[in-house]
């Protein structure tokens, strides 16, 4: 039996063992919370409950089985069909092999972007395969200081590689499709030259040995499109930002090895760190504009999943490399971060919902696609839930005795359905939380590891606390989430916005504008059921205590000198942080070095039109002269312009005709001369003069 045989029965027993457990567990517990109800016939209300139950259930279900596949494969460290498994025992990459690695950015911080990127270059000088990557900055920044900047940067970068990796660096004149046709725009331009291509986020870095082993995975396995390394979020200090890195290092590798465990070669793509086979992305994930207006129509948002469906059905794998580490990304610092970039998210995955009964799809990119919109379904259906649990305690509490006496912190519920109500909240709440336990255990057979997290009693009680603070937070995601999904179904649209990396303070009106109908919600809730259905106000008090709080708790949650205090006293350390490898040792380092561009000048524009250094740049990297150029009526705009400059002031240009003046090689180079030859315009230049230049 050939290895592609092996997989291709594995994956059918591990399937079916998944689905039957599955199935199982929810059949189980549905069957004892229907016995409970079926004492005067099942009402409407009942039925309802019932039926969301069911779903919701079967949604927990499913990551805990996965959990627990990978809590087995992780105890006993061995996967034999893991695609890790094939690398192989040399180092050589074949010449032929020459990988882009391409990041996409997007009004990014230029500093941030480029600490990176020289991180993962330093990484890759120390594998002595450095000449087998080249690295493509393909911006699609807008705002003319930010791109300046860029340029700039790029430049003290490819000079800092004295020639051993090529960097290169493009901004695209038009962001038509977003980051979808940034790719195809270098797929395009410059794909033929390369087999594979690594795509990075603009907060991703990678280690150099992390890069040379996708290479040679993709060399052994000739039939791999797609390899998905999975990331580890770094690098925040704020409290909320430590705990949610603390909790993805801890949790994570069970459930992304219980994934690969039913997945195998028909995995996942998440759009970052990770590799792809260039002929075949160009060849089958060349994405259709869907008909319609957005949010369900237009461009794909999340094309991540439908590339790797796509690739799927042309006959390639896709695979999860979740155990080669050296792969890392950045969260948003502030819960109202995180929840403005679910927002996007949100978006792209219910316009999933357009693909999911796409022909040629096969079953499993089908349930990926579930899976992503049900992560986000999820949480109207918990609210659905709760609003009929509640009203349903409503009714019990006008027509049957109190099931609460004295202290008890179960309810007495008549003799022969106490067990099963139990047994009913007791599977619940242990599928919610094993897989936390099972992770911290992970971490307990391992020693080395174990220190590297501040020792047993420290990793517990961070666990303690951050189970706490997830429990808080749930409601308050909960109503976020379902607000988004109730704004897109009323085809509320999002724009393309720059997400906050910075670690910053949310000060109170901006968690009082976020959090004001959370507080409101609580509040309400609250008193409604203490006075009318107190039994159940008891039971609900996790739930209304999260968004009661939910103002002072956002405004908490980001404070950065929380976050460093808990480091101070070894909470929430992960290996990143206690024992971090090189390529973060070297972000940390690039991050804090003196900034060899601080400037004088009041922006990168002017500096752009005095500096004579950054404007031959600039004017170098410009593409040759566009057919619209030539036209007389965009030559008489871009005069326009300059007039406008030198007669308002550079504050009355907006960032569009900046850029106009930005993309004419001609115009730059006639602002740039007429700035060294009539000094006095200086005042249009924010009172930079040419005798002032650095």
């Amino acid at each position: 039996m050939n290895t592609f045989e092996a997989v291709t029965q594995s994956e059918g027993f591990r399937r079916f063992l998944l689905f039957s457990l599955v199935g199982i567990t929810t059949l189980f517990a549905l069957g004892l919370l229907t016995m409970v109800f079926q004492k005067d016939g099942i009402t409407v209300l009942e039925l309802t409950m019932l039926i969301l139950y069911a779903i919701l259930f079967t949604w927990i279900c499913f990551s805990f089985w996965t959990a627990m596949f990978g809590f087995i494969i992780c105890l006993f460290r061995r996967d034999r069909f893991a695609i890790s498994a094939s690398l192989p025992a040399d180092d050589n990459i074949a010449p032929s092999s020459k990988t882009a690695i391409i990041m996409p950015i997007y009004n990014e911080d230029p500093r941030r972007v480029f600490a990176g990127l020289t991180s993962i270059c330093e990484s890759l000088l120390t594998t002595n395969k450095y000449d087998c990557f080249e690295v493509f900055i393909i911006s699609d920044t807008r705002d003319p200081d930010i791109w300046i900047e860029e340029e700039m940067r790029w430049q003290i970068l490819q000079q800092a590689m004295q020639g051993k990796i090529n960097v290169y660096y493009r901004n695209r004149e038009k962001n038509s499709e977003r980051k979808v046709g940034n790719i195809k725009d270098f797929c395009q331009r410059w794909g033929a030259h390369y087999p594979f291509m690594i795509i990075l986020d603009a907060d991703s870095i990678m280690s150099g040995e992390t890069l040379v082993k996708m290479v040679r995975l993709m060399e052994k396995n000739q039939h791999v499109a797609l390899l998905q390394v999975s990331p580890l979020p770094i690098n925040k200090e704020s409290l909320f930002a430590r705990i949610q890195q603390f909790a993805s290092n801890v949790y994570n590798p069970i459930f992304t090895a219980g994934l690969n465990f039913w997945q195998l070669n028909e995995g996942n793509y998440w759009g970052h760190n990770s590799i792809l086979r260039v002929k075949a992305f160009m060849d089958h994930c060349g994405l259709p504009r869907l008909p319609g207006k957005e949010p369900f129509g237009g461009d794909i948002f999340s094309h991540d999943f439908i590339e790797a469906a796509m690739l799927r059905r042309a006959g390639w794998d896709v695979w999860l490399a979740y155990d080669i580490g050296g792969s890392y990304e950045e969260i948003p610092p502030t819960l109202i971060d995180y929840a403005k970039r679910d927002r996007r998210w949100c978006q792209g995955n219910l316009q999933h919902t357009r693909i999911l009964f796409a022909k040629g799809l096969h079953p499993i990119n089908r349930l990926h696609l579930l899976m992503g919109i049900m992560s986000y379904l999820a949480s109207p259906l918990w609210l659905l839930f709760l609003i009929v649990t509640a009203i349903d305690a409503y009714f019990r509490a006008q027509t049957e005795p109190i099931y609460f006496f004295g202290d008890t912190l179960f309810p007495v519920w008549p003799v022969s359905y106490t067990i099963e109500m139990a047994t009913v909240l007791a599977f619940t709440l242990t599928f919610l939380f094993l897989p936390k336990i099972l992770s911290l255990l992970i971490i307990t057979t391992r020693k080395g590891l174990l220190k590297q997290y501040g020792g047993l009693a420290k990793l517990s009680l961070s666990v303690v606390i951050e189970t706490l603070f997830s429990t808080l937070l749930a409601p308050i995601m909960m109503l976020f989430q379902s607000r988004f999904v109730l704004a897109i179904l009323l085809r509320s649209n999002i724009t393309w916005m720059t997400q906050k990396r910075d670690d910053h303070h949310t000060n109170f009106l901006e968690a009082l504008s976020a959090h004001t109908s959370h507080t409101i919600i609580g509040v309400v809730a609250g008193w409604l059921s203490y006075n009318y259905m107190e039994t159940f106000f008891w039971w609900f008090t996790p739930v209304l205590a999260g968004l009661v709080l939910s103002i002072p708790l956002s405004m908490l949650l980001s404070h950065v000198s929380l976050g460093r205090l808990a480091r101070r006293y070894g909470l929430f350390l992960t290996p990143e942080e206690t024992d971090p490898t090189y390529v973060v040792q070297r972000l940390k380092v690039n991050e804090t070095l003196p900034d060899p561009l601080v400037t004088t000048y009041p922006s990168r524009f002017v500096q752009v039109l005095v500096d004579p250094y950054v404007n031959a740049l600039h004017t170098a990297l410009l593409p040759e002269t566009q057919t619209y150029e030539t036209g007389k009526r965009y030559q008489h705009e871009l005069q326009g312009l300059i007039y406008k400059l030198l007669e308002d002031g550079i504050h009355s240009l907006t960032q569009d005709e900046k850029r106009k003046l930005l993309t004419s090689r001609n115009t730059l180079l006639k602002l740039h001369t007429m700035v060294w030859s009539l000094p006095n315009i200086a005042d249009s230049l924010g009172n930079t003069r040419v005798a002032d230049m650095p």
